[in-house]
């Protein structure tokens, strides 16, 4: 740790500052100054809210001078994100469903027999309702047709 020298150390006023008064005031009002700009440039960084709001108005600005220098490229790519996100979802959707049905039948053959009867009647009244959901359609579609020749005559 350093002690203050004092002026009986041999060292000049000039490395310990300034003695002047006027000048002793100007090197505060210089310090103060610098301080007050470092203070400004700090709560600028700090403000959150307003960084992200310039970050988006530029994002915003980036993204609609893409769009007039080429729209039919933004609306093609929009449109290809819009359809790979639909194809993502499907997926997620079909295998989320798969593997609750297949999950059932494993289990069973590990020796869970109540839950792989329980997933093959699962399956088979899934099956069942779908044909009776198809023999209704077109039950329905003779009708239909039925009566559309009769108002014909």
């Amino acid at each position: 740790m350093s002690t203050p020298s004092g002026p009986g150390d041999g060292q000049d006023a000039a490395a310990n500052g300034p003695t002047d008064p006027d000048a002793i005031r100007a090197d505060i009002e210089a310090t103060r100054e610098q301080l007050g700009r470092t203070v400004d440039e700090l709560s600028q960084r700090l403000d959150v809210p307003a960084r992200a709001k310039e970050s988006a108005t530029r994002a915003k600005d980036t993204a609609v001078e893409t769009y007039r220098e080429s729209p039919p490229a933004v609306v093609g790519a929009g449109g290809a994100v819009a359809a790979l996100l639909g194809l993502v979802l499907w997926l997620r959707r079909r295998k989320r469903r798969r593997a609750s049905t297949e999950e059932l039948l494993v289990g069973a053959r590990v020796g869970r027999r109540r839950e792989a009867k329980r997933a093959r009647k699962e399956l088979a009244a899934r099956r069942t309702a779908a044909e009776k959901q198809r023999k209704r359609a077109v039950k329905n579609a003779k009708i239909e047709a039925r009566r559309t020749a009769r108002r014909k005559r």
